[in-house]
C-alpha cells in the first residue's frame, strides 16, 4: 500500500508539473482564456501568465489595475497585477465544486481598465484520483429460494467513488463460485449497478448459505479498490414476483411545490397468496441520497410524496427505481422506474452585478464613456429567464448591451457639469419575461468630478472706490472680490496688480494686493492737491491645470481733507511775512477801498471757501472788512483826532471741519492831500504806460489763444477718434465740479506779479512742476518803468474780464458768476480763492 501510495503521488506531481495548458479563444467584443489544472494542488501553485496569454507587459497589468471582478469572496484563483501569473487561492476540491459533472470548468471574469477590456478566463478543474470506492454496507446478506430458477437476478447496491470520469468506478469483481455470477449494468449518470446472477440452481440440503467477495475497481493507475462481503442464505420456496400495473411511469411536476405533495402513484400486484402475496413498496438500492431527501414513498400504497424543496434550476429530472416486494420467505422483488420531470416557474428575480471602474467621472467626459459595467442573470430558463435590463429617466447616463449576453455598459449620453449637479444616484432595473414577471433594481452612485472649466469673476466690473487723502501708508484701503464655480484646487483663486511698466501705471506701483483675500494696500500716502484720480487692473487666477483668469478695473477717487492752511497773498512784504503798508488821503469818502487781502487755500470746496475777519483794530467805526471779499473800506470820513497810522490784524480761516487759518497785518497810513496826490500822478503816468503795453501783449495773447484753441479742438477730436478703454492716464472729473475751469488772481511778490489759478483745470492745462497744479505760467514781460505787469500763467481758452482794465485774466471761464464790487478792477470768485 505505501508502495502503491508513494506511486501515485510521483504520478500525482507529474500530471501537475505537464497538464498546465493554454487555449486562447478570441471574439469580437473580448478575449477568453482557457487553463486546466489538477484538483488537490497547493495554494500559490501557478496556473498560467495572463501577461504573457493576453499580450501585455506588467506595466500594463498594474497602470490599468487588472483583475478579477467575478466569483464569490472565497475565490478559488486570483491574479497577481505584479507578475501576471494567475495562482490558485485556496485549495481545490473537485468533487465539492463540481459534483457528478463530466467536466468541471470555473469561469473567471476580468477587466482592464481606462480603457475598458474584458477577458474571460476558464480554468478546467481536472480530476485526480484520490478516493477509493466503497460500498454502503460492509457485509450484504441476500436470501435466495431454492426454487430460484438460473437466471435470477439480484441488484446490488453500487459502490460509490467520489471521483469522477475515468476515475471513478469502471469494473466489479466477484470472488469465484459455481452458482452465481456478476453483471454490470451501466446507468450513466447514476453508475454502474453490480447484479447478482444465479447461474446454477442452488440446493439449500446441499450449502445453506454461500459467501462471496464483491471488489469495485476504479479507472486510476494503478487503481483504487473497495470490497463487499456478500452472504446468500438459501431459502424455501415463493415462487411468484409482483407485477407493475404499467410499464413506465413518468410525472410532471411543478418546483418549489409543498412538502407533502403526491408525485404519482404506483400499483402492482402479486398471485401468490397470503404472506407472499402482500406487496409492499421501497426506493431501489440505486437511488441516491440526495433522492432520499426529496422524496418519499409510502410502503403500503406505492404513493411518491413530496420531502424537499424541488428547484428546478438544481435539476430538471429525476429517474427513481421503485421496489415492488411481496412478504414471502424469501421475498421477491420486481423494479420499476418512475421518471419525473420538474417544470420551471418563475421563482428567480434577476440577479444584477455592479462593476464600477471609477471612484468619480470627470465632467468633461467624452459622451459614450464607460462608467461601469453592469452583467445580469436569471436562474430560470426560457421567458422566464430572459431579462430586460433598463436604468433611471432624467439621468445623463444609459445602457448600451454589449456583444455578450446579459452584458450591458452605463455610459455618459450628454454632457456632464459639475457646477448644476456633482453626484447621480442611478437605480438599475432589471425584469424578466415571466407571467408574472420579477422584477430586481440596484443602486449606482456616480460622482462627478471637477475640471477646472469656470474661471474667476469679480463681484463687481468696475470697481469704484473713494478713498481720503492723507491715508496711513501701509493700511488696507479697499478690497475686490472674486468667486470661481469649479471645486477644491480648481477654485482657488489668487489676486495680483497688473503691472505692465507704463508710464500710466506708476501710481499702481505704490500698491500692494494680498493675494489670498484681494485685500489692497498702499504704501504711500496720497495727496489730492497732487493725484485726484487713477485707475489700475488687478488680475483673479484660479489654481487649476491649465489656470484660468479674469480681470477688473478699478476706479480710485481721492477725497479732499482740510489739510492746507490759507495762504496769504497780499499783504506781502520783502522778506515774505504777510505785512503791508497802505497810504491813503485823508480827505476819503466813506467806503473807500483802502486795499483788499487776497488769499488761496488749496483745498477745494468748503475746505477751500475763505472768511477774513478783523481781529485787532483800535477804532472798530473807521474801517470795516468785507468776510466774503477780503476788502477793506474805510466806513466813515477822516477827522483831525483820528491817529494817522492804523494796525489792522486780519484772520482768514477756511471752512473745514476744523478749520484751519492765517493772519494779515495791514498799517494804514493817512497822509495829507497833497502828498497822496503825488503819489497817485506817479502812479497814474505808470498806469498808462502799462496799459499801452498791455493792450498790445493782450491782442497778440488773444491771437496766439484762438489759433491754440482751434489746435486744440482738432487734436481732441483726433484723441476721442482714437482713445481706448484705457483711460488710467486721463483726470476723471470730480464728483463736486459744477463745470467751470479755474479762477485766476494777481499778487505781488517781491518786484514780480504773478497770476494764481485755482485747482479745477481742463484737460489741456499745463502744470508747473511744484505748483501743486494751481499755477499756469505765462512769458514775462516787463514794463519799461519797471513795474512789472504781469507772470502770467494761462491755459487755452482763457478769457479777459469786461472792466478788468486787463490785468485780471479768467482762465477756462465756464458758468462762473461774478459779483461786480464798486470797484470794476475787484471780482469775487465763488470759488476756494479770492
Amino acid at each position: 500500500m505505501e508502495q502503491r501510495s508513494r506511486e501515485a503521488r510521483g504520478a500525482r506531481g507529474r500530471r501537475v508539473a505537464l497538464t498546465v495548458t493554454l487555449v486562447l479563444l478570441w471574439s469580437v467584443a473580448s478575449a477568453q482564456i482557457r487553463y486546466s489544472i489538477q484538483e488537490e494542488v497547493k495554494d500559490g501553485t501557478v496556473v498560467g501568465n495572463v501577461a504573457r496569454d493576453l499580450g501585455l507587459d506588467k506595466n500594463t497589468l498594474q497602470n490599468r489595475r487588472y483583475r478579477i471582478v467575478s466569483g464569490s469572496s472565497d475565490a478559488l484563483f486570483r491574479v497577481n497585477p505584479s507578475d501576471g501569473n494567475l495562482y490558485v487561492n485556496r485549495k481545490i476540491d473537485r468533487e465539492e465544486i463540481c459534483e457528478r459533472m463530466s467536466t468541471c470548468l470555473i469561469s473567471l471574469k476580468t477587466v482592464l481598465e481606462n480603457p475598458l477590456e474584458i477577458h474571460y478566463v476558464e480554468v478546467e478543474v481536472l480530476d485526480v484520483n484520490d478516493h477509493s470506492p466503497s460500498f454502503p454496507e460492509e457485509e450484504k446478506r441476500l436470501e435466495v429460494y431454492e426454487s430460484v430458477l438460473p437466471g435470477a437476478r439480484f441488484q446490488l447496491q453500487p459502490s460509490r467513488d467520489p471521483d469522477g470520469g475515468p476515475l471513478s468506478i469502471q469494473q466489479y469483481k466477484l470472488s469465484h463460485n459455481d452458482h452465481f455470477r456478476l453483471e454490470v449494468k451501466d446507468k450513466g449518470e447514476d453508475g454502474k449497478i453490480p447484479i447478482l446472477v444465479l447461474q446454477k440452481s442452488l440446493d439449500r440440503e446441499a450449502a445453506r448459505s454461500h459467501s462471496l467477495v464483491l471488489t469495485a475497481l476504479d479507472g486510476g493507475k494503478p487503481p483504487k479498490s473497495g470490497e463487499m462481503k456478500i452472504r446468500v442464505d438459501v431459502l424455501d420456496v415463493n415462487d411468484n414476483t409482483p407485477m407493475f400495473s404499467k410499464d413506465v411511469y413518468s410525472v410532471m411536476l411543478n418546483e418549489n411545490v409543498p412538502i407533502g405533495t403526491t408525485v404519482i402513484q404506483v400499483n402492482a400486484t402479486d398471485l401468490d397468496d397470503g404472506p407472499n402475496g402482500d406487496v409492499v413498496f421501497s426506493f431501489g438500492n440505486s437511488v441516491s441520497n440526495r433522492l432520499y431527501k426529496l422524496f418519499d414513498i409510502n410502503q403500503a400504497t406505492g404513493e411518491i410524496l413530496v420531502k424537499g424543496l424541488i428547484d428546478y434550476e438544481d435539476k430538471d429530472k429525476y429517474e427513481i427505481e421503485i421496489q415492488a416486494s411481496d412478504k414471502g420467505l424469501p421475498p421477491l422483488t420486481t423494479e420499476k422506474s418512475v421518471i419525473i420531470k420538474i417544470v420551471d416557474v418563475n421563482d428567480n428575480a434577476p440577479e444584477i452585478e455592479v462593476t464600477s471602474f471609477s471612484n468619480a467621472i470627470p465632467e468633461d467626459s467624452r459622451l459614450g464613456t464607460t462608467v461601469a459595467l453592469i452583467s445580469v442573470r436569471d436562474l430560470d430558463s426560457g421567458f422566464n429567464g430572459k431579462v430586460i435590463c433598463s436604468v433611471s429617466e432624467d439621468v445623463p447616463f444609459s445602457l448600451s448591451p454589449s456583444l455578450k449576453e446579459n452584458m450591458y455598459s452605463l455610459v455618459t449620453k450628454s454632457h456632464l457639469d459639475r457646477e448644476k449637479q456633482s453626484h447621480y444616484d442611478l437605480t438599475i432595473f432589471a425584469k424578466d419575461t415571466g407571467r408574472p414577471a420579477l422584477l430586481s433594481e440596484k443602486s449606482i452612485s456616480v460622482v462627478v468630478s471637477d475640471v477646472n472649466d469656470n474661471g474667476p469673476e469679480f463681484s463687481l466690473s468696475p470697481y469704484t472706490f473713494y478713498l481720503n487723502e492723507n491715508n496711513t501708508p501701509g493700511n488696507s484701503v479697499f478690497s475686490v472680490k472674486a468667486f470661481d464655480g469649479d471645486d477644491n484646487e480648481n477654485a482657488a483663486i489668487s489676486f495680483h496688480i497688473l503691472r505692465n511698466g507704463h508710464v500710466d501705471d506708476k501710481t499702481a506701483s505704490f500698491l500692494n494686493i494680498n493675494s489670498q483675500n484681494g485685500d489692497i494696500l498702499a504704501l504711500k500716502s496720497f495727496d489730492f492737491e497732487t493725484l485726484k484720480t487713477f485707475n489700475f487692473q488687478v488680475i483673479a487666477t484660479d489654481s487649476g491645470t491649465p489656470s484660468l483668469s479674469s480681470n477688473v478695473t478699478v476706479n480710485v477717487f481721492i477725497l479732499d481733507q482740510n489739510d492746507n492752511t490759507p495762504v496769504i497773498l497780499y499783504p506781502v512784504n520783502t522778506n515774505g511775512s504777510a505785512e503791508g503798508v497802505e497810504e491813503i488821503p485823508r480827505n476819503v469818502a466813506p467806503g473807500h477801498l483802502v486795499t483788499k487781502v487776497r488769499a488761496y487755500d488749496a483745498d477745494i470746496g468748503y475746505n477751500g471757501l475763505l472768511l477774513f475777519s478783523l481781529q485787532e483794530v483800535k477804532d472798530h467805526s473807521l474801517f470795516g472788512l468785507d468776510r466774503y471779499t477780503g476788502q477793506i473800506r474805510t466806513l466813515r470820513s477822516f477827522t483831525e483826532t483820528d491817529e494817522p497810522e492804523h494796525k489792522l490784524v486780519i484772520l482768514v480761516k477756511d471752512n473745514g471741519n476744523v478749520s484751519l487759518s492765517a493772519t494779515a497785518t495791514v498799517i494804514v497810513k493817512v497822509v495829507e492831500p497833497k502828498e497822496a496826490f503825488a503819489a497817485s500822478d506817479v502812479k497814474s503816468a505808470a498806469a498808462e504806460a502799462g496799459d499801452d503795453n498791455m493792450t498790445f501783449y493782450l491782442i497778440i495773447t488773444l491771437g496766439s489763444v484762438s489759433v491754440l484753441f482751434l489746435i486744440s479742438i482738432i487734436v481732441l477730436v483726433a484723441m476721442q477718434c482714437s482713445k481706448t478703454t484705457d483711460y488710467s492716464s486721463k483726470h476723471l472729473q470730480d464728483p463736486n465740479y459744477d463745470g467751470t475751469l479755474c479762477h485766476s488772481i494777481q499778487y505781488r511778490s517781491g518786484d514780480k506779479r504773478y497770476m494764481l489759478v485755482g485747482p479745477r483745470m481742463s484737460i489741456g492745462s499745463t502744470v508747473v512742476p511744484g505748483s501743486n497744479g494751481n499755477t499756469l505760467v505765462l512769458p514775462d514781460r516787463r514794463r519799461p518803468c519797471d513795474e512789472e505787469v504781469a507772470d502770467q500763467r494761462m491755459s487755452i481758452g482763457s478769457t479777459v474780464v469786461p472792466g478788468s482794465n486787463g490785468n485780471t485774466l479768467v482762465v477756462g471761464h465756464r458758468r462762473h458768476q461774478f459779483e461786480e464790487v464798486r470797484n470794476s478792477q475787484t471780482m469775487r470768485f465763488p470759488n476756494q480763492m479770492v
